[in-house]
């Protein structure tokens, strides 16, 4: 199973900076960063419903799913 990010999509698609992203939604471009990477282990989704608010998009255009051979 692997859950792929595209936040750094969207954050184009916006042409918006991850730096006014973590301002609008109130965490550090730090974490971001670790959101855009991929490394992210989990998501609250208060943060995931900010984050759907300022790009104004819908979870589904972050999050994607693929299975993958184990």
């Amino acid at each position: 199973m692997a859950i792929i990010i595209n936040l750094d999509v969207m954050l184009a698609k916006r042409k918006m900076k991850s730096k006014e992203l973590a301002e609008t939604v109130g965490i550090t471009t730090a974490n971001i960063s670790i959101l855009k990477s991929g490394k992210a282990k989990a998501i609250r989704f208060s943060t995931l419903d900010s984050i759907c608010r300022a790009l104004n998009c819908q979870p589904a255009d972050i999050l994607e799913y693929t299975e993958t051979d184990q």
